[in-house]
């Protein structure tokens, strides 16, 4: 592993995902920030927002995600938006839908938002609902899709996939189609905030196996890119898949998923709490820095990290992820090895993959 004092150069942040504010009216089962209707203390002021909006665009040209809670319960949030824009920032939020109408969606679009995320975990309002605990919230995801396509707002559909809803993902995907949508995310479940009472509806690993599977040759005839998420692991098996069908994979060939790997967490990808604590992702609440102690130094929480640097050194992670072939294109999910076990560089706990190297130790 590098030394602190040497920054990876060729890790750069590709995303990251601010979460401005914990304040949602929706009260979400699976929810991973435990969002609530009220206001928090400690998040940032929007004189904070922009110092640190600076400082990542000091070094770097990320897409940030801005998302929460609830992104639009904030009353600065189009300024904040803005304010990045200027910067030269791709700005994209992830609304719940709850609060979009066609006056705040024209400001999304103004304040320089490019696309917006709305979750759907469900095929109907019956499954949706439930799992989103606010009766009506299906009929508000679906208006919110269609109000964005009115307006000519790119939006995508996540939904996260448990036991409760994992046979409707076609459906799911049909929908997505249906309203407009330029792409699908199913997000695998990871069992952390509200949704840690929900582990027992997480899809076991053959279940896990079988849906990215589907999922693989879904996406090869699907009119919409499909881009699962939290499940690292899938891009082992587009890769063995590829190889199987005789097909090299090169970004000439297959684009940006020739290019994309599993957990980018710390390596391509972070997480920004509301009060300022960097992390590798939402899932995972391990501190890498104190921004408001940095003085919003983003650049050094990421360049000087103890724990993103030891997301980057791969071969040291333990069991299987750590002599896997596949480990630089997977990586294994982080959050969910620490969730099993209480130690983030465990090996993926949800892949049953066996590496062609035999391990001579399960851990390090």
């Amino acid at each position: 592993m590098e030394s602190a004092n040497r920054p990876h150069a060729k890790h750069q942040p590709r995303l990251i995902a601010w979460e401005v504010t914990k304040k949602c009216p929706l009260n979400c089962m699976h929810c991973r920030a435990s969002a609530a209707d009220k206001e928090f203390s400690g998040e940032f002021t929007t004189k904070e927002c922009f110092k640190l909006l600076d400082n990542v665009a000091s070094f770097a040209k990320p897409i940030m995600i801005l998302t929460g809670g609830e992104p639009m319960a904030r009353p600065d949030i189009f300024d904040i938006a803005q304010y990045g824009t200027r910067l030269g920032l791709r700005m994209v939020m992830a609304p719940c839908g709850l609060l979009m109408d066609r006056e705040n969606t024209a400001k999304m679009k103004e304040s320089g938002i490019e696309r917006i995320s709305l979750s759907i975990d469900g095929a109907d309002s019956v499954t949706h609902d439930s799992f989103r605990q606010v009766p009506g919230a299906f009929e508000s995801v679906v208006k919110a899709a269609e109000i964005a396509k009115e307006c000519g707002l790119e939006f995508q559909i996540n939904t996260t996939v448990t036991k409760l809803n994992y046979r409707q993902i076609g459906e799911m995907l049909q929908l997505a189609i249906d309203l407009g949508a330029v792409s699908y995310h199913p997000f695998l479940l990871v069992p952390t905030g509200r949704g840690s009472d929900l582990a027992e509806y997480e899809i076991d690993p053959d279940e896990y196996e079988s849906l990215l599977t589907w999922i693989y040759e879904k996406s090869m005839g699907a009119p919409i890119q499909m881009k699962p998420t939290c499940a690292p692991h899938y891009y082992r098996i587009f890769r063995q898949k590829e190889k199987e069908a005789g097909r090299k994979v090169t970004f000439e060939t297959h684009g940006l998923s020739a290019m994309t790997k599993g957990c980018m967490g710390g390596q391509g990808f972070a997480f920004i709490s509301n009060t300022g604590r960097a992390q590798i992702c939402g899932f995972l609440e391990e501190e890498a820095g104190d921004l408001r102690k940095e003085n919003y130094n983003f650049k050094k929480i990421w360049d000087t990290s103890e724990l993103y640097l030891k997301m980057r050194d791969l071969d040291n992670y333990n069991g299987r992820c750590g002599i896997c072939e596949y480990r630089r294109v997977c990586g294994g999910c982080r959050a969910r090895a620490f969730a099993s076990t209480g130690n983030y560089l465990d090996e993926e706990p949800y892949c049953v993959y066996q590496p062609l190297r035999k391990a001579d130790k399960t851990a390090k």
